[in-house]
């Protein structure tokens, strides 16, 4: 076994762990995803040392191709997508001869009789052991059968009946809605234990998101200051400048808050909320996350028209460019109603946060792109340094996600000269790359490293899929039934419907720029 790096949410050397050899199988391996992220993100693990010695990666799908093929495809990817460039070759020479192509469609059952003689085959040769982490790169419709395929073959292994261990990861979206989420968790139990499902979201992966709950719990600066007392309210942000794509037929299917809110919001909401867990065990802290879910305020008929905002976006220019609408987009139907953009408002109903309100949007086609979380401070009490007419601006912790990952503290200085008491807003700012002098891991070098050790910590456990999707249903469901009568409600390039503005002006607030 490969001796790596600690626990994600430890200081690096304050445990160390080790990690088994095995066999990763991309299911999809054809497909965007694993071109521009799984394939650059495995070799960044091999250039630094981060995986197992006896290791592979065979990637899975239907179009014919040759394990050469696959190796020059996977090479040129490296070099466009890979936060490392260029190629360094000599790893190369080693690595190529660790990547491996299965040709079978996803229903073909002896097309994993083949797979399971050929892992077997590489167990042999690169003394892999039977170890396996099955990555579902696919379309969801897809997971069980997969899921049963592999059942069937015998390359899924009972958890304790085995010396070796079989895990699966899967994409979101973890179901399209309640129903759906319990019936696809029913199915895949049908053929793997909880215990080695890994539902990835590849934000939790990020080097900011890890960080939270150390920039909370370690810094009692902070810490003690994070509740309603000293809090005025929350806003988190997920805005890209660009549109949907190539990915028509999926945006049709998802819209914004299936592919965005529901799982990558909701989880960065819950570290931000949660109280302090008793461990760093993953179980420990999916509870308290799970305990912030719970406590969000359902949304009442009259919050489902005023503290829920949709939006789609219409022509217009980003960047100084022209930018089509969303209905001219490809595979988009002409009249659609699929949200584009989501604005919330949410209430934890709980004795740390009673009171202060969460406010998440984000959406496609707006002026920049960015990620992050600000936290707002209630003003202290008027008596010194106010000026008629003028309101000293709030201090603000900013947790930026991406791009340029770090934070900032905006407080208030006074303004050199004389005896002046003109007060003016200046930023602390930290910047991960230009203190530690590299660039972060990127999410999925993390999160594949974690599944292959057993760590779960940063997926998402079935419970809290659950919970989003009990608190999202609804507003699914009152849109189903109360077709938007504005859309497209804000062009290309703008911050959103104005009606998402309007929801914060009648609270006495406004959005963040960022």
């Amino acid at each position: 076994m490969a001796k790596i790096s600690s626990h994600p949410l430890e200081e690096p050397g304050m445990s160390s762990r080790f990690i088994d050899p095995c066999i990763l199988v991309i299911f999809g391996a054809s497909g965007d995803l694993t071109a521009r992220k799984l394939i650059p993100a495995i070799y960044n693990l091999a250039r630094e040392g981060q995986l197992p010695p006896q290791f592979a990666c065979v990637g899975f799908a239907r179009r014919d191709k040759t394990h050469e093929q696959f190796r020059e495809e996977m090479k040129a990817a490296i070099n466009s997508y890979s936060r490392v460039k260029p190629i360094d070759e000599a790893l190369w020479a080693t690595f190529k001869e660790q990547l491996f192509y299965h040709k079978s469609e996803f229903h073909e059952e002896e097309g994993y009789q083949r797979l399971g003689k050929f892992l077997s085959e590489l167990d042999a040769k690169l003394g892999t052991k039977g170890n396996r982490v099955f990555y579902l790169s696919t379309q969801p419709s897809f997971f069980t059968t997969i899921a049963e395929k592999l059942h069937s073959s015998h390359l899924l292994y009972e958890v304790g009946k085995s010396t070796s261990w079989s895990r699966m990861i899967i994409e979101k979206p973890f179901g399209h809605n309640t129903e759906s989420a319990h019936q696809l968790q029913n199915e895949l139990l049908q053929y793997l234990d909880e215990s080695q499902i890994y539902r990835i979201d590849h934000y939790l992966g990020k080097e900011t998101v890890q960080n939270i709950l150390v920039f909370r719990f370690a810094n009692s600066l902070f810490e003690s200051l994070w509740n309603n007392r000293y809090i005025d309210h929350v806003q988190i942000t997920v805005a890209e400048d660009i549109g949907i794509g190539t990915r028509g037929a999926f945006w049709e299917e998802a819209g914004f808050l299936r592919d965005i809110l529901q799982n990558h919001m909701m989880q960065v909401l819950s570290l931000v909320a949660m109280e302090p867990p008793v461990s760093l065990e993953a179980h420990a802290i999916h509870d308290e996350k799970v305990k912030v879910l719970q406590a969000l305020r359902p949304f009442s008929p009259t919050d489902l028209e005023q503290s829920v905002i949709r939006g789609q976006y219409g022509p217009g220019y980003v960047n100084g460019d022209p930018a089509i609408g969303y209905r001219e987009e490809k595979n988009v139907n002409p009249q659609s109603n699929v949200e584009t953009y989501v604005a919330v408002k949410l209430l934890i109903d709980n004795w740390r946060w009673a009171g202060v309100p969460f406010y998440l949007r984000g959406g496609k086609r707006l002026p920049k792109k960015g990620t992050e979380i600000s936290i707002f401070f209630k003003d202290p009490p008027s008596v010194l340094f106010q000026h008629p007419g003028k309101k000293n601006e709030p201090n603000v912790l900013t947790i930026r996600i991406q791009p340029d990952e770090g934070a900032s503290l905006k407080i208030n200085c006074k303004v050199p000269g004389g005896s002046s008491t003109i007060i003016q807003p200046v930023k602390m700012n930290f910047r991960y790359g230009k203190y530690f002098g590299t660039a972060p891991p990127e999410a999925y070098e993390r999160l594949i490293q974690d599944c292959i050790f057993g760590d779960n910590t940063l997926f998402a456990r079935q419970d809290e899929v659950f919970t989003s999707w009990d608190l999202l249903t609804p507003v699914l469901e009152h849109w189903a039934s109360n077709p938007p009568k504005d859309f497209p409600n804000y062009p290309s390039g703008s911050w959103g419907p104005k009606s998402a503005d309007d929801m914060m002006t009648k609270d006495g607030r406004k959005w963040r720029l960022l």
